[in-house]
């Protein structure tokens, strides 16, 4: 269905553009077709091409290309150079939606984890804190976080092994109490004693304690300003689909 829509809305760029008498100069042309040329390793791919899509006609490729040229051409006028965001527009939508960009606070770690299996006895509790420990007396012998994610990947039980132990940000709400107060009493760089949640054994390295705040307008603003401009983008193309749809005789065969 999406493919569908896209062609017609294709065809109906290339008709507007034609009903306009818009051109393509002959030098872009040339230049079109030899781009196009390049994408074969030998002349005879190309040729084989040119048999068997078009009928061996370089007339019916370069009306192809035109075809091309003039829907590119059009889209560039009516679409991308009309969702150009101002450095002034960004700003105003930052100033205007303070609430999206405020964080709460929260800590970035990687974490060397022992889980004993699920409803473990007492003995396997044991045997697990014991694991625990000896893989802490390894992860305090680290040095950086490269060092304490290669031992992750060697003996910790949890997903995060395959990420080097590392979490993204964690706000304070998602972690566990006696984590957070292991947390907060540590620097960046420092790995923690063995903390128990529940029935899993963990060993925590520090890497960043952001606090809740607001994030800066020079963090956001080139991923905001295109965000901005893919939905105006976006926009624009929607709008103008309508307009030449509202007009146009279309016919599913």
């Amino acid at each position: 269905d999406g493919a569908l829509k896209m062609s017609i809305f294709e065809e109906l760029v290339y008709q507007e553009a034609l009903r306009r008498k818009m051109t393509i100069p002959e030098a872009k042309m040339l230049r079109a077709e030899e781009q196009f040329r390049k994408q074969f390793a030998t002349p005879e791919e190309f040729n084989t091409l040119l048999q068997s899509e078009f009928q061996g006609s370089h007339r019916l490729l370069q009306e192809k290309i035109r075809r091309s040229l003039l829907i590119e051409q059009f889209l560039k006028t009516e679409v991308d150079d009309k969702s150009a965001i101002s450095p002034a527009e960004v700003r105003a939508y930052y100033d205007q939606n303070p609430v999206r960009f405020q964080h709460p606070e929260s800590f970035t770690l990687q974490t060397i984890s022992v889980l004993p299996p699920a409803n473990a006895t007492a003995d396997q509790l044991k045997e697990g804190r014991v694991r625990a420990e000896q893989a802490l007396r390894q992860a305090k012998a680290t040095k950086t976080d490269e060092e304490f994610g290669l031992l992750a990947e060697k003996i910790s039980d949890d997903d995060y092994r395959v990420m080097m132990g590392q979490h993204k940000p964690i706000p304070v709400n998602q972690l566990a109490p006696q984590v957070v107060k292991a947390l907060l009493a540590m620097h960046g760089g420092d790995v923690s004693d063995v903390i128990q949640v529940d029935q899993i054994f963990t060993i925590v390295r520090l890497q960043v304690h952001a606090p809740a705040g607001m994030t800066k307008f020079d963090d956001v603003k080139a991923q905001l300003q295109k965000e901005l401009q893919q939905k105006k983008t976006n926009q624009l193309r929607t709008d103008l689909d309508e307009k030449l749809q509202h007009n146009a005789k279309i016919e599913e065969m």
